[in-house]
């Protein structure tokens, strides 16, 4: 039976139809030509790379960074030490309304004018003094009399922080403390702002007067401190195993043989007994000057860096010039030191007063 005609035109139809459509498809598969496509990663979209954790600075002598070859080996390579003169964590808050007093009148004490303390007078060297019988009166002879240090009288009659040149002649004038009044000494050292006040006490009036205030190098930082530094809290009495050195001068620190003046400075006083709230024995701690060392020359000079920073080992450090003329001021008088972290904190004696005139 012969197929019919239209039926076999319609299965043509129908065969080109199915392969046109074949082609088209076959066609949408292939590329289309566009430019290359972007790799992210090679794109930079900021100039500054972010961290993938914010860094944080911490204050801290044992502080470690990582470097980054060092870290690809597992290593730690420690960091340079602190600087002394970083700021105080929050361990040491501060007052926002009161800093520490700021004053000096310490030349009122060496002054023979009109402006002395009433704590001192002026006394007129002779020879023949009405209290020493059978030879000339020294100046040693005034100091012991006037329960005054030699360094002190030195000081006066010099007219200037010259505590070595105790040429005295017929005539000489100079300060002394006054044999008719009670006093005593009393340094206040703050902590947290490197300072200490120094004031003297009216026994009689219970009256303090504050003299001068210092800038002073403390002991290193350290957290498990109650003071948060190597110097200790509390009320201590100053000792009389006082001591003077120079270059040149030896003696044994720590069983090594040493030039003093490079640990101590040029002035030794030390903490001899605890009174109250101390953290720590008296032993071994003290007030001392800035050590020397030797300059690009090879002379030794005064390190003054360390005053206004925590770097020792808990003494209270201070300049030659501020040592010295403490020394010679409390050398003959009973004298106390409060070290507190803040010096809110201080439970000092007496009322305080302005220096009152004579």
């Amino acid at each position: 039976m012969s197929v019919p005609k239209w039926i076999l035109m319609g299965s043509v139809a129908l065969f080109s139809l199915i392969g046109i459509t074949a082609a088209l498809k076959k066609k949408s598969k292939q590329p289309v030509e566009v430019s290359p496509p972007l790799k992210i990663a090679e794109t930079p979209i900021l100039s500054v790379p972010v961290p993938s954790k914010p860094t944080i600075n911490i204050i801290s002598n044992s502080a470690k960074k990582v470097d980054s070859k060092d870290k690809k080996k597992g290593k730690e390579k420690a960091a340079a030490p602190m600087p002394s003169t970083q700021v105080l964590p929050a361990a040491f808050p501060l007052s926002p309304k009161e800093d520490f007093p700021n004053i000096d009148r310490i030349f009122q004490l060496f002054s023979t004018g009109s402006s002395k303390l009433p704590i001192v007078e002026t006394v007129t060297y002779a020879s023949s003094a009405p209290w020493l019988k059978g030879r000339p009166a020294w100046i040693s002879d005034y100091a012991a009399h006037y329960n005054t240090s030699r360094h002190f009288i030195a000081r006066s009659m010099n007219g200037k922080p010259d505590y070595f040149s105790q040429k005295v002649s017929e005539g000489s004038k100079f300060n002394v403390f006054r044999k008719d009044k009670k006093i005593n000494f009393y340094l206040l050292a703050d902590v947290s702002r490197c300072k200490m006040a120094f004031y003297y006490v009216d026994l009689d009036t219970n009256e303090r007067v504050l003299l001068k205030t210092y800038r002073i190098g403390l002991g290193r930082l350290d957290p498990s401190k109650p003071s948060g530094t190597a110097t200790p809290l509390g009320r201590y009495m100053l000792g009389n195993r006082v001591a003077i050195y120079k270059p040149g001068m030896m003696g044994f620190h720590h069983d090594q043989n040493v030039e003093m003046i490079r640990i101590f400075g040029t002035r030794w006083i030390p903490l001899d007994q605890e009174v109250e709230r101390v953290t720590a024995s008296a032993k071994g701690y003290g007030l001392q000057g800035a050590p020397w060392t030797e300059d690009a020359s090879g002379k030794l000079v005064e390190n003054r860096d360390v005053i206004g920073a925590y770097d020792g080992h808990g003494c209270i450090r201070l300049s030659a010039e501020d040592i010295e003329e403490i020394f010679s001021i409390v050398l003959t008088k009973q004298t106390f030191i409060e070290i507190v972290k803040d010096f809110h904190e201080a439970k000092l004696p007496g009322v305080e007063v302005a220096a009152p005139s004579r």
